[in-house]
Parts: C-alpha cells; structure tokens; sequence
C-alpha cells in the first residue's frame, strides 16, 4: 500500500483533523515524506467528491467543496430526522462522561461513533474541544450550551441522577479495564513454556 493510500485510509478512519506529526506516526513516517504524500493525494482527489484540508499543523479529510450545495441539503434533511437510539445513545454517553473523547465513546458503546458524532456536532447539541497529549493534538467532546437549554436544565449536574449515572459509566469503563487486563495477563501466562516442555 502506497502512503498515499495509508493517509486517505487513517483520515477516512479519524473523521477529524489530526496533526501532521501524529499522522506520520500513524503511518510509520515522517512529516516531509506525509506533506509530500498530501499533496500527490490531494491532486488525485481533484474532481471527486472528497478533499484534503490542511489549516496550519493539522489535515483532515472532508467533502470537496464543488459539492457543498448537496451536502447542505443533506445536512438539512439529516436535521429534521429524528436523533434515533444510537443517537440518543451518544448523546447520553457525552451527557454524564464529558469531556470524553470519541475512542472513550467507541468503547462504551462497543462501535464507531464518528457517523453520529458528526451528525450531533450539525445539530448543535455537542462541541468538539482541543487538549494537548504527549502525542500531538487530540478531541474530546462535551454538551453544549443550546443543549442544556433544550433540556431546561441551567448546569449539567441537575440532569436526572446525574452523580449516580456518571459513576456508572466510570465503573463500567474501569471493570472492562480490568478484565481486558487480566485476560492479557492470562494469555501471556499460557504462552510462557514450562519446564516439562522446555525439556522435551
């Protein structure tokens, strides 16, 4: 596979930007070889339906712009759908564990997120907000402002059984945590010969 091709794959993946030095690390390699990769990428792109974006540090892959007018529509027409379980699901997750990043999400509800992410960004309900890891640039998601006002609620702690739910979810996340461990430690335990069967 070409680098080219890994890039559009990890861009097509993240569904967010991403800096140019965690991208080449996604890839396995450097930010001149990814920028140079980039370009031939985006000139291939010319004419279809996607585009890359570059704005400062960070890339993402987005709808081109000749297709703006269709998208808008579709976008209004996603808005008037109802938000439907996995919505709703999402939503709750970002509700009572923010600020949560979409892997967090991901693994909560055990499937990609990135479809309904971008849907409830559209609508207003969640933002995305920057924090720095030793990595690069990462997101993590939290309600917004016009949806705790859509709920009637003036602060985040007064949604129903909000301490309780919160601390549901962090126990969850930790037993799981803890299972995927042991089952590591088990695995790695099994692998390990013994002394009979080193003999032999």
């Amino acid at each position: 596979m070409t680098l080219e091709a890994k890039i559009e794959a990890v861009l097509f993946w993240k569904g967010e930007p991403i800096t140019l030095a965690k991208l080449a690390t996604l890839v396995g390699s450097d930010k001149d070889a990814v920028r140079e990769a980039l370009g031939t990428l985006s000139a291939s792109l010319e004419n279809r339906g996607l585009a890359v974006v570059v704005s400062d540090d960070e890339v993402e892959l987005r709808t081109a712009p000749s297709a703006s007018a269709l998208i808008e529509k579709l976008t209004k027409d996603e808005l008037m759908r109802d938000l439907g379980k996995a919505g709703l699901e999402t939503l709750s997750i970002v509700l009572y564990r923010h600020p949560i990043k979409r892997s967090e999400i991901d693994y909560i509800r055990g499937v990609n997120s990135s479809f309904i992410l971008r849907n409830l960004l559209m609508r207003g309900l969640v933002e995305r907000v920057s924090e720095k890891e030793d990595t690069g640039r990462g997101y993590s998601y939290k309600p917004t402002i016009e949806l705790l006002s859509h709920l009637g609620v003036s602060k985040i702690e007064d949604l129903p059984d909000f301490a309780r739910v919160k601390a549901d979810l962090e126990a969850f996340e930790t037993a799981s945590k803890e299972d995927e461990s042991v089952s590591s430690e088990a695995l790695a335990e099994e692998s390990v010969p013994t002394e009979s069967t080193e003999s032999r």
